[in-house]
């Protein structure tokens, strides 16, 4: 029975990280749905606008209070759990501090000392933060788009963390009380708990404190288990996929419409007086006419563009410095990568309930992403370079509108009308081709 509490630690690890490798393995299945994309040029380039965006937050802070506090709460959510390696060397060995073995008493009081600065840091971020989303009233934090799941989410995560910061805290302040008693090993320095709470447990008993220390510890354990397995369920997936996402951004301009291989060839064949417009493409050719043009679902999206989905925040900095949706128009880009998400998602359990996709009579468009919201967008790409981590609503746009005027012809009249005059009089104007520098005459 000495050994109970490793067993129970094992299986809890295994389960933990195996129900959180499951749910990977079902988002990268998701994504794979989508149409494949070719993102693997100019690597060096890919590798520094990771480490600048995603790793360097370079993009948070041009919202400097948000920025500040974000990253209080990343840097030092990310290298507190650095701890977990500690922890499951403790739990499956039943040793105490693995780690001070390692870096020796001086260097381990100094990382000790750091994970405690950070951890305070983490706990103001999180309570600034949960007080600005719940009764400071920021706009994009309020709007309708997130009443419901969407807000409970991101309060559930800052009271998460902040569970985790306390239950951290608590396990040091014990532990702390426990080596000034002789009763365990003098391990680490602890300046804020052995401020903040050892003087509080310097009443309790042995038994107690060992108690306290033993709960924090397995709280602290377990809670980091349920947060990376929560982590499917959230919005806050983005502290994974923001990495692959900025990897595979568009390094392109933004808003630059890609042109299609078939499209392109069939012009090509028509200017060309030695071509055969009726031959055949040859299997495989990349220019050979694909099933749909633009995206009607999300299989018609490419894989870059689902991972997108997947990598939002919500955290609203696309919509609110969207013009349309300034000015009372239905559109948020927001919106747009939650909606495909949602598809996405109902996607999934389909082929989850079916072994595979069973057409359920819906389509991204009309369904869940309407044509009002669609022909609202300016493309003025204010959403692209608003977004913290580099995703492109504004991609899914294009292709939504594309399917809608090459499949379905269903452009609003304005547009027809000014496809009309390029086909006619190559202007967008409504005049005879003579007549296109009469301006130009006085």
């Amino acid at each position: 029975m000495q050994y109970l509490d490793n067993i129970i630690f094992l299986v809890l690890l295994v389960a933990g990280f195996g129900l959180f490798g499951k749910s990977l393995s079902k988002i990268y299945r998701n994504i794979r749905l989508g149409r494949e994309i070719n993102r693997s040029d100019r690597k060096a380039e890919r590798w520094q606008t990771m480490a600048r965006v995603a790793m360097g937050q370079s993009r948070m802070v041009k919202r400097p209070v948000a920025g500040i506090l974000h990253l209080f709460v990343y840097v030092g959510f990310v290298i507190i759990n650095i701890e977990l390696v500690e922890i499951i060397v403790d739990g499956i060995f039943g040793t105490h501090r693995f780690l001070a073995t390692i870096f020796g008493h001086t260097f381990y009081n100094i990382f000790t000392a750091t994970l405690e600065v950070l951890a305070i840091l983490v706990v103001i971020g999180v309570v600034l933060f949960f007080i600005r989303r719940n009764f400071y009233g920021v706009k994009r934090l309020t709007m309708k788009e997130l009443f419901g799941w969407p807000k409970n989410d991101a309060n559930w995560i800052l009271i998460i963390e902040f569970a985790l910061m306390v239950a951290f805290f608590i396990m040091n302040a014990s532990d702390s009380a426990l080596q000034t008693r002789g009763l365990l090993a003098e391990h680490g320095s602890f300046p804020i708990s052995s401020n903040l709470f050892v003087p509080l447990f310097n009443q309790l008993g042995d038994n107690v404190l060992f108690g306290a220390e033993r709960a924090a510890w397995w709280f602290h354990f377990i809670g980091i288990l349920f947060f990376m397995n929560y982590l499917y369920y959230s919005k806050h997936l983005h502290i994974i996929l923001a990495f692959p996402s900025t990897w595979y951004a568009n390094l392109n301009w933004y808003g630059k419409f890609n042109n299609l291989d078939s499209v392109t060839k069939e012009i090509k064949l028509m200017m060309d007086p030695n071509a055969d417009p009726y031959a055949v493409p040859a299997e495989g050719d990349a220019a050979e006419a694909p099933s749909k043009f633009g995206a009607e679902d999300v299989f018609d999206l490419n894989q870059v563009q689902l991972l997108n989905a997947y990598s939002c925040t919500e955290c609203g900095r696309c919509t609110s410095v969207c013009p349309a949706n300034i000015t009372g128009k239905k559109l948020s880009p927001r919106l747009i990568l939650m909606k495909t998400r949602d598809r996405l998602e109902e996607v999934g359990r389909n082929i989850d309930k079916n072994g595979k996709f069973e057409d359920d009579g819906k389509k991204l468009l009309n369904d869940y992403i309407t044509k009002e919201e669609l022909w609202a967008c300016t493309t003025c790409n204010a959403c692209t370079e608003a977004c913290p981590v580099l995703l492109d609503p504004l991609s899914i746009i294009f292709e939504m509108r594309r399917f809608l005027v090459m499949e379905q012809s269903a452009a609003p009249q304005e547009l027809n009308l000014m496809m009309t005059n390029v086909e006619n009089n190559a202007a967008p104007w409504q005049y005879n081709q003579a007549d296109r520098l009469n301006w130009a005459k006085d």
